[in-house]
């Protein structure tokens, strides 16, 4: 079962995506205003058991990212070993992973455009499987990580590549521009930790593949990510975990390759689906 957050004729709703359309939910648990009132309550059983009971109501609707303003979005950087090998300045001796915040308002939903600012024209992409918490929890052991976890969804990390070189130790404002990345389409329900072993993701641009890698190939392991995540902040139902990129961005291309306006770029992953997002100039 796969639960969205959609807007359809002007009213924004969470519910079932089928084939033949999406199942409206909201208006069934009107104590869970949205879809991260659902995980906080442990939900999505509930939400599925309603969803087969009803029929797709809803067609030609604009997808939002899944969890509306979730408290935390935190990123995991250079997570795959040929990835790491992309970088010159000593981050294959790194002891930790490199994290980075990212705020709800830098994101939109699948099949929306990817906004290419005025102040730079160096949009690039970053496919990536994200984790939603489910459970609250601080200093989590890796053992117990996975029964933390809620939901998996995709990311395109999208990201203005001259602004994380403005300053030294910080790529913060590179990865914030407004409606720069996506996340979506949905939320798929976390039952069993081979959902997340061994996962292809892969990334391509106008159909061209430009990354892909499994899950199992990842430097920090998300069970890993979560264990030292929750280390220093509590985690708390609906924050994401955004949890790395394979090698193959454009700005590690020979020659740079960015993102422009009619591009379309894909990611995909085994047993999550596919974000599509084509690429257009603010105005």
């Amino acid at each position: 079962m796969r639960f969205s957050t959609y807007n359809y004729q002007g009213q924004t709703f969470y519910g079932a995506v089928t084939d033949e359309g999406l199942i409206p939910l909201s208006a069934h648990f009107l104590n869970w205003p949205t879809l991260r009132d659902v995980v906080r309550d442990g939900g999505l059983d509930q939400l599925a058991a309603k969803a087969e009971t009803l029929e797709p109501l809803h067609q030609d609707v604009r997808f939002e990212i899944p969890i509306p303003s979730p408290e935390k979005i935190i990123c995991v950087g250079v997570n795959f070993p040929d990835r790491n090998a992309e970088y010159k300045d000593g981050q294959a001796e790194a002891t930790h992973m490199s994290l980075f915040p990212r705020f709800a308002r830098s994101f939109t939903g699948h099949g929306q455009p990817l906004i290419r600012p005025p102040e730079s024209d160096k949009l690039d992409y970053e496919g990536e499987i994200a984790v939603v918490i489910g459970k609250a929890g601080r200093r989590i052991p890796e053992a117990d990580a996975y029964n933390h976890i809620a939901a998996m969804t995709l990311c395109n990390e999208g990201t203005i590549r001259d602004w994380t070189r403005h300053a030294k130790f910080n790529v913060t404002q590179g990865k914030n521009w407004e409606r720069s990345g996506a996340i979506g389409p949905w939320i798929v329900p976390f039952t069993n930790p081979d959902q997340l072993k061994g996962v292809e993701i892969i990334t391509r641009v106008n159909g061209d593949v430009r990354q892909q890698d499994r899950t199992s190939r990842m430097l920090y392991p998300i069970p890993r990510q979560i264990a030292y995540i929750s280390t220093f902040t509590k985690l708390v139902p609906g924050d994401v975990i955004v949890t790395g990129t394979p090698t193959g961005a454009g700005a590690r291309l020979e020659p740079p390759v960015f993102l422009r306006p009619g591009d379309v770029v894909e990611v995909e992953a085994e047993g999550i689906g596919k974000l599509i997002n084509s690429i257009e100039d603010e105005t």
